[in-house]
């Protein structure tokens, strides 16, 4: 095999979308595995979608998960470059002019009227769409004539007749293409930008890409650029098309999809750790060999294998996600979660009335159980609270008669306590059983709800250390 050199090549017309991330990340584990380059191209021809920073922001994002590109517009190889398409617009023009020269382009002076008039008369009777080549064959001095005219055109390829377009998928296996299934599609449009399935022809070409792994919806892009290809003699990469990625009830993920947070931007600024994510979304669509879910970015490389890519749709689940989230969260030291869950802590609640311990002894009270860093405010809520909202199966549970004998036991010897302390807290739970004659449930379940108003929840003495003494004496009492 060559040097394998791979491409993520997206448009700046937004954010690193879920499904680009994964795009990028194949692409760049199957480079590694391979001692091969991965390379950022951006594609920018669609002007009027361009949104400004969207280069920018592909490039951060994919940088916070630990996708590097070995080029890129900021890290360019002079043998490459320039990596955007807008910059190539010259390099275009050469080979559009030699595929004119050649036979195999022309130039379509149809109007955009003309042409839905003729996709609706063709619609109408039931064919499948496509141009009806009324260009094909103007003369030398037709087109002369109109293009003195001044008369806007576009070029089309001219698609061979008879042709079967086939290539073995790296995921799919062997796919073929009829070429009377084709029309003759647009190259380049009026205003000189060459259309997508042509520049990414003469870009990974001329930078040598050998592999594309690419999702399934540019599977139907792949005999238009198979014919470019055979027009200039080149021999075209090897593709593998991923397969969709859907929603819990799978369907198709979609940026309108609102039950499922679209952009990597978006899972950053909750908290989620970028290691975690690369791990989870290398598993949309690739699958180890053993049982084994948790690898690092190394270890991710060293077993990524084209062969084990999946022919089924992969299915975004965020409870994995989560799941996967938090066992990168348990490796992680205290000193590492606090800086993780401080701002969002800062930002929802009002901690001038804590020291840098409390906090710190607060955070590391769910340091197991955090799924990511914005989930800290909704778990330490009850700390906040000056009042005990109960629900129906708490209050039902604390009917029992022997309930009110527990607490008051408890009660003193918390008032007992000069130092509050976990270690003491626990002891005066300790006394209560003996004292009280209650345990297990009926010992711990009473005295949590009555201290924090949940039946369940973190380590019981820790949490009654962090609300303090004088409110679990108050809520006891009341």
């Amino acid at each position: 095999m060559d040097r394998v050199r791979v491409r993520y090549a997206p448009s700046p017309t937004g954010h690193l979308h879920i499904g680009g991330a994964r795009t990028a990340l194949f692409n760049y584990l199957f480079a590694k595995h391979h001692g091969g380059d991965f390379i950022f191209r951006l594609e920018d021809t669609d002007i009027e979608r361009n949104i400004e920073g969207g280069e920018a922001s592909q490039l951060e994002n994919l940088e916070w998960l630990g996708i590097i590109p070995d080029e890129s517009p900021l890290k360019p190889n002079p043998q490459y470059a320039p990596y955007r398409q807008m910059e190539r617009l010259d390099i275009y023009k050469k080979y559009t002019d030699i595929l004119l020269e050649k036979g195999y382009a022309y130039k379509c002076f149809c109007t955009s009227e003309e042409l839905d008039a003729e996709h609706e008369r063709q619609v109408a009777a039931g064919k499948a769409p496509k141009y009806n080549r009324k260009c094909c064959d103007l003369t030398p001095e037709q087109v002369k004539a109109n293009e003195e005219a001044g008369m806007p055109y576009t070029i089309r390829v001219k698609v061979p007749e008879g042709k079967t377009y086939e290539f073995e998928d790296m995921i799919r296996g062997h796919v073929s293409f009829e070429s009377e299934d084709i029309g003759d599609w647009v190259l380049v449009k009026a205003n000189g930008i060459p259309t997508y399935n042509y520049a990414v022809v003469i870009d990974d070409h001329s930078m040598d890409i050998t592999h594309v792994f690419r999702g399934e919806e540019h599977l139907s892009n792949t005999p238009k650029q198979l014919m470019i290809y055979d027009m200039l003699g080149w021999i075209a990469p090897t593709y593998g098309h991923m397969t969709l990625i859907v929603n819990e009830e799978r369907k198709k993920l979609s940026k309108r999809d609102e039950s499922i947070m679209q952009f990597i931007s978006q899972y950053k600024e909750d908290g989620y750790l970028p290691d975690a994510m690369f791990n989870f979304m290398a598993l949309l669509g690739w699958s180890p060999e053993g049982e084994q879910e948790i690898f690092n970015h190394d270890e991710l490389i060293k077993e990524f294998s084209e062969k084990r890519l999946s022919k089924s749709p992969s299915m975004f689940d965020k409870d994995k996600l989560k799941w996967v989230n938090n066992r990168y969260i348990k490796e992680r030291s205290l000193d590492e979660v606090v800086d993780l869950c401080l701002p969002f802590l800062k930002e929802a609640y009002d901690l001038s009335q804590h020291d840098d311990q409390w906090v710190r002894d607060l955070i590391a009270v769910y340091h197991d159980q955090l799924s990511y860093g914005k989930e800290i405010v909704e778990l330490v809520s009850l700390f906040f609270e000056d009042e005990l909202h109960l629900d129906d199966e708490a209050k039902e549970f604390m009917k029992d008669e022997s309930i009110p004998q527990t607490l008051k036991v408890f009660k003193e010897k918390i008032m007992e306590l000069e130092d509050f302390t976990k270690e003491n807290i626990q002891a005066c739970i300790k006394a209560t059983q003996k004292e009280a004659k209650v345990k297990g449930k009926m010992l711990y379940m009473p005295i949590r709800i009555a201290t924090t108003g949940i039946m369940h929840g973190p380590d019981l003495a820790s949490s009654i250390m962090l609300l303090g003494k004088e409110k679990v004496i108050a809520r006891l009492e009341g």
